[in-house]
């Protein structure tokens, strides 16, 4: 063997060692294997037998090829796609007997953007065919996860992990893919970024990208370097500090420049930033305000006269950002020639900020109450570190790349990804109150090349009324979130602009990112043979899981573990997942076990790369003589049979409302003008019928209503559909 196995151990953290059996002979299925990992693993195997697998004609670098070549070494080379399973497990078997140890190298990926795997679950599949014990091993660069700001780190630091033996009769696919992402969670947990003071980290992000990028207000066009945007939220900090001993602060505010300062203000203050819904009702907002314990509101003078049902505490109570800052302009002045010629952990000290924030809180943010009262949802600054690397590892964006922020700051996506992330890692941001004025936004987009947007598909709708193809000419990434995205919005938005919309998924309690689609890796021509190329991206999943985050599957009501291919309860594990809910155990306990698995009460599953695919809310499904009925299903199957495939705004919502005979009843709210109900809600039974829907999952009842509820975040209001619902029924 090559004698540089012996510093092969050099820059690797290692986790789950003692699973690695001292004796007897398995097959090592590792997620990626580098040359150096290969020696790394071959030290750790201590001059055991090994055999080599790989796949014919596959692509492996030269020195890999070379190890494996070399007379000493004992290789089997297989074809899954033609070799017969018999003849694998027969060849497989036979070094077993022999008690070899057998490390299967997978092939050189053209782009490793899996989190996951860089082997398809087709060849994984076959693999696990062989019937013999499987080790598996995550693998982690240090590269994969990086930011550019983070503690400095050696091209070689990787991080292996070990998983427990797997018998040959447990070795599913779905077994060893569930194991591989909890494998996969505790090496990116071990990232030391994730300790991470999220005030230190947007300091050093600020600062050290201060000339370079810059946050745009496009409701007036007033631009701000970074680095003035850290001198003016120093300054407020100070100021804060004066005004209040309170732990959190409040912000009522849209996104703008005074918005991204408040809240980058209140975090070098120490404190944490409160960004209240001031689109909610009076009893969400009052009870937000007296839980979060606030004594201070940063807003804006034009605000306050705008939103005049918010609960407005006296004047006192209220720091008038527009008023403030010009009283501060000396200090300000001071501070960005202090930034700029102190270094970042100097300038920390100064102004009292730890480098370290661990699980201590960050940011509280309430959820929308689309299906119950708001709850206080407490992040920790390792879980926005957490997503901050996790989102912008996925994403790749390079420094000439810039995001639109208009969505709500009080939304869970407006803070991590048009907030923290852009100071964080150096994208320029535009900024514009409100996601309703698509053609406003659509201008932005084009005057100020805008590459990256995050909207919601009600959001994508209006771009389908009010925006020429030419101003979305810049836009290198769409992703939606926050609802299911129909097939319609999607294909209507890629045939009118050219762009594919590309559906992800996340919770408040997640961070909020968890899923993504991704644009495909470009294809390398005749210089891709024996490449593999893996999806990122497939139509009707919210992609799969970002770096870190594993995933099980449960029955929906007697939560017993089940196969993560099978529909079930989605159960998340990771460093983004939340610390718990404000001041309420109980309702975090219903939620997040003592091992820390969350329970995200939406149905879904994973398919065989990894993808998933969520198939309804828990709450947006009925129980119907004992059947599950998801609303979400209905919902589109009413659309088509009722020709709304191309309608650009919401017309029809699906809910559940108590049934004496059956347990429940589906109510069929719409927007639409019509004639009689009773014959319409009639003849439209005879037309699903028809189309094989099950009788159980028609609607009884339509009831006609003007407009369908739908929550500022873009979400529909489920609570405001059934009382609705209710009403017309009792």
């Amino acid at each position: 063997m090559p004698s540089e196995k012996s510093a092969s151990l050099k820059n690797l953290k290692l986790i789950g060692q003692e699973n690695l059996p001292a004796d007897g002979a398995f097959l090592i299925l590792p997620s990626q294997l580098s040359y150096q990992d290969l020696l790394r693993l071959e030290s750790l195997l201590g001059g055991r037998e090994v055999t080599y697998l790989v796949e014919q004609g596959a692509a492996l670098r030269p020195e890999m090829k070379a190890h494996i070549e070399h007379e000493n070494v004992h290789a089997l080379a297989v074809i899954p796609e033609s070799t017969e399973v018999g003849v694998f497990r027969q060849a497989i078997n036979a070094e077993i007997k022999q008690g070899r140890v057998i490390i299967y190298l997978p092939a050189q990926a053209a782009v490793i953007n899996s989190p996951m795997s860089t082997v398809p679950g087709v060849k994984l599949e076959f693999l696990l065919k062989a019937n013999v014990p499987v080790l598996p091993l995550y693998v982690q660069s240090s590269t994969e996860v990086a930011l550019e700001i983070e503690p400095a780190y050696d091209a070689t630091d990787v991080v292996m992990v070990f998983g427990k033996l797997m018998k040959a009769e447990e070795a599913t696919l779905a077994a060893y893919q569930e194991v591989l992402l909890s494998l996969a969670e505790k090496a990116f947990s071990s990232h030391p970024a994730l300790e991470m003071n999220l005030a230190y980290a947007i300091l050093l992000g600020l600062k050290r990208y201060g000339t370079r990028n810059k946050v745009v207000d496009g409701k007036d066009d007033r631009e701000l370097g970074y680095d003035k945007v850290l001198a003016a939220a120093i300054a407020l900090a100070g100021h804060l500090k004066s005004e209040t001993k309170k732990k959190r602060v409040a912000i009522v505010l849209p996104p703008g420049i005074g918005g991204f300062i408040a809240n980058v203000a209140v975090l070098l203050a120490g404190k944490v930033p409160v960004n209240l819904n001031f689109t909610a009702g009076r009893a969400a907002l009052d009870h937000a305000i007296k839980s979060s314990d606030v004594d201070r509101f940063i807003t804006a003078d034009i605000f306050v006269r705008k939103v005049q049902q918010f609960p407005w505490p006296p004047g006192k109570n209220l720091v008038l950002i527009e008023r403030v800052l010009p009283k501060l302009k000396i200090k300000i002045a001071m501070w960005l020639a202090l930034s700029k010629v102190l270094p970042g952990a100097l300038l920390a000290t100064l102004l009292g900020i730890s480098r370290k924030g661990g699980d201590g809180e960050a940011l509280l943010l309430f959820t929308s109450g689309s299906s119950g009262n708001p709850k206080g949802v407490v992040l920790s600054h390792r879980n926005l570190m957490a997503n901050v690397i996790q989102f912008g590892s996925r994403l790749g964006m390079s420094k000439g790349d810039s995001i639109l922020g208009c969505l709500p700051l009080f939304h869970s996506f407006g803070c991590t990804v048009t907030l923290w992330f852009p100071a964080i890692c150096g994208v320029d941001l535009i900024t514009y109150p409100s996601p309703l004025e698509t053609k406003k936004l659509g201008e932005l987009i084009e005057k100020h090349r805008i590459t990256l947007m995050i909207a919601t598909p009600t959001f994508l709708r209006g771009y389908l009324r009010g925006v020429n193809r030419e101003a979305l000419t810049s836009i290198k990434l769409c992703v939606t979130g926050a609802e299911k995205l129909p097939a319609t919005v999607s294909e209507s938005f890629e045939g009118k602009f050219g762009k594919k919309v590309f559906e992800g998924y996340g919770l408040t309690e997640t961070s909020p990112v968890s899923n993504v689609n991704l644009p495909n890796p470009l294809p390398l021509g005749e210089a891709s043979e024996g490449y593999v190329f893996l999806p990122s991206h497939r139509p009707g999943s919210v992609g799969q899981m970002v770096p870190g985050l594993a995933i099980r599957i449960t029955h929906p009501e007697t939560f017993e573990p089940q196969s993560i291919h099978s529909s079930g309860m989605i159960w998340f594990k990771g460093a983004n997942i939340f610390e718990g809910y404000l001041d309420e155990a109980k309702r975090t306990a219903d939620v997040k076990n003592s091992d820390g698995w969350f329970r995200t009460g939406d149905i879904g599953r994973v398919d065989l790369d990894g993808f998933l695919y969520i198939e309804g809310r828990l709450s947006r499904f009925s129980k119907i003589a004992g059947e599950m009925v998801p609303h979400e299903t209905v919902e589109d199957s009413l659309m088509k049979a009722m020709g709304l495939e191309n309608e650009t705004t919401r017309k029809i919502a699906v809910v559940g409302v108590p049934d004496p005979d059956k347990g429940e009843a589906l109510v069929l709210l719409t927007a639409l003008p019509g004639g009689p109900e009773h014959q319409e809600i009639l003849d439209l039974r005879y037309r699903l019928l028809e189309r094989g829907m099950p009788p159980l999952w028609i609607p009884k009842k339509m009831i006609r209503i003007q407009d369908v509820p739908i929550l500022s975040s873009g979400k529909l209001d489920v609570q405001a559909c059934e009382k609705i619902a209710r009403a017309s029924v009792s």
